[in-house]
């Protein structure tokens, strides 16, 4: 079972007591949730066990390599027994994207998770203020949250210019969006350090490189000067090269231009997926 299909799993038992919370007599009901309670705490109590086992065999290295698994973690979570506090997971889930997040090094800081599961963070830099802010947070930081860290509920993120109160409702990671948007797409890459390669993802050409630290980034395969393809350019470090117009940009901090006039490539979303990685087909966002 994938984490896609377990969501659809455990919406589908919501579904199912709702139905029966309206048609079964309320002596039935209080059965049904029983039988539940027992349920959960029966495999509940597998999974400590598991985590026992698992910490006998390989201390909390390996309890952090089976709670790193998206199915098995929300498990954990569902069963509050991850060996990781959500804090944490939120913080690494920003640190994934922390390269899509604004043309001039923006960036954006955790202030904390409360006790209500809503994620509070604060956007720095030039995305601060930025009209574009609202999507830019949405596109690439939504899913990379629910991911590492489903037992959060919403995020409220202050610097995002909008009438309406800065909360973003989190949905879920993957599969098909409203009004027919694609969302995630799973891609199949292996972009050593130092390389650079097209991929096709819905029918868009995407750069993909890999930058010293082992990273892997994404851009929209054009140059933000000459419109030229970037596939063939020199990457040097962090910063390539368009093979057309020898204009640079700078892969680490969404891909800016390193003469520093305004223009940048558009990035892509890009975040693990098991062996390979998921992008984000979304319309790309108006960095600043």
């Amino acid at each position: 079972m994938d984490n896609q299909t377990l969501r659809e799993t455990s919406e589908r038992i919501d579904e199912l007591l709702d139905e029966l919370a309206q048609s079964a007599v309320p002596a039935v009901m209080e059965r049904v949730e029983e039988l539940l309670r027992s349920v959960m705490s029966m495999y509940g109590a597998g999974l400590d066990r598991a985590l026992e086992i698992a910490h006998d065999a390989g201390g909390d290295a390996l309890v952090r390599q089976v709670a790193d698994d998206e199915v098995i973690g929300n498990l954990l979570v569902l069963h509050g027994l991850h060996p990781v506090d959500v804090q944490t997971r939120v913080q690494a889930a920003l640190d994934q994207v922390r390269p899509y997040l604004g043309s001039h090094a923006g960036g954006v800081e955790l202030l904390g998770v409360d006790a209500e599961g809503v994620a509070h963070l604060k956007l720095e830099g030039s995305c601060d203020g930025c009209p574009s802010s609202a999507m830019t947070v949405q596109n690439a930081i939504e899913d990379a949250i629910l991911a590492a860290a489903p037992d959060v509920l919403a995020v409220e993120v202050e610097g995002v210019v909008s009438a309406d109160p800065p909360l973003l409702q989190i949905e879920p990671f993957g599969g098909p969006r409203e009004g027919g948007d694609p969302g995630w797409v799973h891609v199949d890459v292996d972009v050593p350090p130092g390389a650079v390669s097209l991929a096709q993802v819905a029918g868009e050409p995407l750069l993909v490189a890999g930058l010293p630290d082992a990273a892997v980034v994404a851009y929209r395969d054009r140059c933000a000067v000459c419109s030229s393809g970037l596939v063939g350019g020199t990457l040097h470090g962090e910063t390539l090269t368009c093979p057309a117009c020898a204009s640079g940009f700078d892969l680490r901090h969404a891909g800016r231009g390193v003469a520093d006039d305004g223009r940048a490539l558009v990035p892509v979303p890009m975040l693990p997926d098991g062996a390979g990685w998921r992008v984000s087909v979304r319309e790309p966002v108006g960095l600043a």
